[in-house]
């Protein structure tokens, strides 16, 4: 199982940002974060494959999650 990220192109004001993480997740290595696959340009869209997590995604767990100080330090440390 692989997750995708579906970001549009068209409109897009911060490409050179998008290019750059995507560089970033390409060289990453680290367990703690989510494992770069490959990337796709699917008509006005660029398509990132990475590793599926269960749990949705890190937006939405932030959105959701009440996290007091503490723990936010910790999460942060991690």
């Amino acid at each position: 199982q692989v997750a995708i990220k579906k970001i549009n192109l068209q409109g897009l004001s911060s490409k050179q940002i998008t290019i750059n993480e995507l560089m970033v997740m390409k060289r990453n290595g680290s367990p703690s974060v989510v494992n770069y696959l490959d990337s796709y340009l699917v008509h006005e869209e660029l398509w990132l494959v990475m590793e599926y997590m269960d749990g949705g995604t890190l937006t939405d767990v932030i959105n959701e999650a009440c996290m007091s100080e503490d723990e936010i330090a910790v999460v942060s440390r991690e």
